[in-house]
């Protein structure tokens, strides 16, 4: 059975455009420049290839028709993106200045909301030739411009979720003992392009390796008693799988049960607050509420969660100090953790969404320490 999602349509791309001018209007803003990366992407569906010193340039401004600027070397491919009939195109030619080009689209003393992937080189290309412009980044004055997701797109993410699920259930007949990091990811990786992600992640993180929450894959060998985070997932069809379970090479030790099912319970409890209009910062102190009076709030993960959608890690972020409120259409990991410095750490990790009946989780696999070979 195929299972590939429908595409997005222009409609689906006009809204979208729609509701992002609208919003810079509401913000003060003149408009929102957009360059190549995941907003120009989501945006309008073009994502050039390959990204090249050239200017590319989506404006949008309210009221005003999208305008798409692009080198004409690279027209073709923009005149066929899945979004490019509800964009005004115009192009600039090698030997001109593209700058120039784009004063056109802009307002003289115009305030822009401007995407975080945008060069310096035309960030202030834009700025000498529109000396009282003055710009704003993206994830400032617009930081949940991507965080509510609609139908389509909570479809795509459940599917990565599902892929990342089957992912884990097969890691967990592999070998780990007398293996490296490195082996078990490379098998995760594979793993995930067999479930048909385009790009993956994996980090295995073994015994005292563990207890670093920013561990990167090495060489390690792995033997029986060692604790296992792996977490791991990737883009499926443009949108991100994020999961995160941790596994013993043979039987654990009190303490690792007594911590593992520690951080078990704090995200479930993180997992329970959520519901439409809690902050972020709220769910975030469920789970390191519950983790400080077990006494081991020192050792706590930095923060419970971030947003996922056509990157892995986006607005909003759920911690301490972050008032966003949420919203049904959201979608975040909820991934609470300990780390013990030069023993172990255990992390559990799964992507939900904000409905408006309260969280819905789009992984199901078991949150138990599993026991591996």
């Amino acid at each position: 059975m195929d299972d590939t999602p429908a595409p997005f349509t222009e409609e689906d791309y006009a809204a979208r455009m729609s509701r992002a001018a609208r919003d810079a209007a509401e913000t003060r803003l003149s408009g929102l420049l957009i360059t190549p990366g995941p907003d120009l992407t989501w945006l309008c569906g073009y994502r050039p290839t390959p990204m090249t010193e050239r200017l590319t340039l989506l404006v949008l401004t309210p009221g005003s028709e999208p305008r798409l600027l692009v080198p004409s070397l690279e027209r073709p491919d923009a005149e066929v993106a899945p979004g490019a009939d509800a964009v005004r195109i115009s192009d600039w030619r090698d030997g001109q200045d593209p700058y120039a080009a784009a004063t056109g689209l802009l307002l003289p003393n115009g305030r822009y909301g401007v995407a975080d992937t945008t060069w310096a080189l035309h960030l202030l290309g834009l700025q000498e030739a529109l000396p009282l412009t003055t710009y704003r980044p993206l994830t400032v004055v617009l930081p949940l411009l991507r965080a509510v997701k609609d139908d389509h797109e909570a479809a795509r993410l459940a599917s990565a979720a599902a892929a990342a699920d089957a992912v884990y259930e097969e890691i967990l007949s592999v070998r780990f003992t007398g293996r490296r990091e490195s082996d078990v990811a490379a098998d995760l990786a594979h793993l995930l392009r067999e479930r048909g992600h385009s790009q993956v992640f994996t980090v295995v993180a073994a015994g005292r390796n563990s207890a670093d929450p920013q561990h990167r894959t090495g060489e390690r060998t792995l033997k029986k008693g060692d604790m296992v985070i792996l977490d791991f997932g990737g883009l499926k069809d443009g949108y991100a799988s994020h999961l995160t379970r941790t596994v013993h090479v043979g039987e654990p030790t009190e303490e690792e049960r007594v911590v593992h099912d520690l951080v078990r319970a704090a995200q479930q409890a993180a997992f329970e607050a959520v519901v439409p209009g809690a902050t972020c910062q709220e769910v975030d102190g469920r789970a390191s509420g519950l983790i400080e009076d077990a006494g081991y709030g020192e050792y706590a993960a930095e923060r419970t969660g971030h947003g996922i959608g056509v990157t892995a890690h986006e607005p909003p972020y759920l911690t301490a100090g972050e008032q966003t409120f949420l919203v049904p259409g959201m979608c975040f990991s909820i991934g609470p953790g300990v780390h013990l410095p030069g023993h172990f750490g255990v992390r559990i990790a799964d992507v939900v969404t904000c409905t408006a009946d309260g969280g819905r989780r789009l992984n199901a696999t078991d949150r138990g320490m599993a026991i591996v070979a």
